[in-house]
This record gives structure tokens, C-alpha cells and sequence, in this order.
């Protein structure tokens, strides 16, 4: 029986040997933004990519320039710890891409000494749709993240209506990813070949 580690291996080594990962990349994020969904949400997340992630910067960027247009809030997430010292994701209102400076793991990110700014400080019951990275997915809306929980902890505090869009090559499709009690379904994986829904 493969474990939960094995498997996210797998899909790093899989993830790292994508080819034309800016072209596909461009086409996933357009798609993304082409999405009626997502067109009809007001607060959207959108992570900042790191390492061999679906490359989101260029479209945060283009999209940042049309937000006065469509009058969308737009939130990029970094990693802190709550009160109990546990990792979690603050959440920040990005309104121009120099308000962010590379800090955990190099990832683009609001500076600390901004951090818990009352204007900036975005709660998660205010997320209509979130954009997920991950590092393997299945076409039932499973999961795999790095491990660390982030992304665990803010999926289990949105409202129930907040559509959850996991993008990701089609080689990071795997037959079945292992799921523990905690992990979220995605509602849509979002590859360069398809949209794969979740039966709710």
C-alpha cells in the first residue's frame, strides 16, 4: 500500500518533468478567469506559484489591472501561525503587485511588518472563490497538498458556498489520492485538457 508520502513524491518528480509549463500555465490561468464562476465572484484567493506550480504570476498581474474594471477583491494568502502556533494562512487584500516581498520558502508574500493590517487583513468567510494549488489531484476532487497544513486549516474555515478550484497539469492526475478526515474535496480540478467536477 503506497503511503501518503510516496505518493506525494511521485507527483513532485511528475510535477518537476511538466514540459512548457509557461505555456500551459497562461492557458490554465485564463481558463480560470474565463470560468462564469469565477466571473460572478466578488473575493477571489489566488496563490502566488513557487518551484514547479502552475505559474500564477503573470495572470495576478493582468488581473490586478482589470480589478477596477470588474470591482473584484482580490487576496493572495501567506504562511503564519495562529494562536495555538499552528501553521495557517493570513490572508491579504492585494491591490498592487510591488505591495509583495519573497519571504517563506522564497514565496512572494505581504512584508511581516505589514502583517494584521485592519484594511489589508481579509477573513476567510469573506472568500467567494479560491484558486488551489496542489501537488496531485484525482478527477473526484481529491487532494494532495505539501504536507504542511495550510491549505487544510483555511478550507476548513470557508463558507460552504465557496467554490474551490484546484489547478494543476493533467499529468499531476492521479487514479486516486489518498484522503485523510481533514482534507477538503475540491468542487472543479482545473487542468490544461479539462475541467473535472466533483459529484457533491
Amino acid at each position: 500500500m503506497i503511503t501518503k508520502q510516496q505518493q506525494r513524491q511521485i507527483a513532485y518528480d511528475v510535477r518537476n518533468l511538466q514540459p512548457n509549463k509557461d505555456v500551459l500555465s497562461k492557458k490554465i490561468c485564463q481558463q480560470v478567469i474565463d470560468d462564469s464562476i469565477y466571473q460572478s465572484s466578488d473575493t477571489v484567493m489566488w496563490y502566488v506559484h513557487c518551484r514547479s506550480e502552475v505559474r500564477t504570476i503573470d495572470a495576478l498581474k493582468n488581473v490586478l489591472k482589470n480589478v477596477l474594471k470588474d470591482t473584484k477583491r482580490i487576496v493572495v494568502p501567506y504562511c503564519t501561525k495562529d494562536k495555538n502556533e499552528r501553521n495557517c494562512l493570513g490572508l491579504w487584500l492585494l491591490e498592487d503587485f510591488s505591495e509583495l516581498v519573497p519571504g517563506t520558502w522564497g514565496i512572494l508574500e505581504p512584508p511581516v511588518s505589514r502583517w494584521g493590517e485592519t484594511e489589508k487583513n481579509v477573513q476567510p468567510e469573506a472568500l467567494d472563490f479560491i484558486v488551489v494549488p496542489g501537488v496531485a489531484f484525482d478527477v473526484s476532487g481529491g487532494r494532495l497538498g505539501n504536507g504542511a497544513g495550510y491549505y487544510d486549516r483555511l478550507l476548513n474555515a470557508v463558507r460552504d458556498d465557496t467554490h474551490l478550484m484546484a489547478i494543476g497539469y493533467e499529468s499531476q492526475l492521479c487514479e486516486q489520492v489518498l484522503m485523510d478526515k481533514y482534507d477538503v474535496y475540491m468542487d472543479c480540478v482545473l487542468t490544461e485538457k479539462n475541467k473535472y467536477y466533483r459529484d457533491h
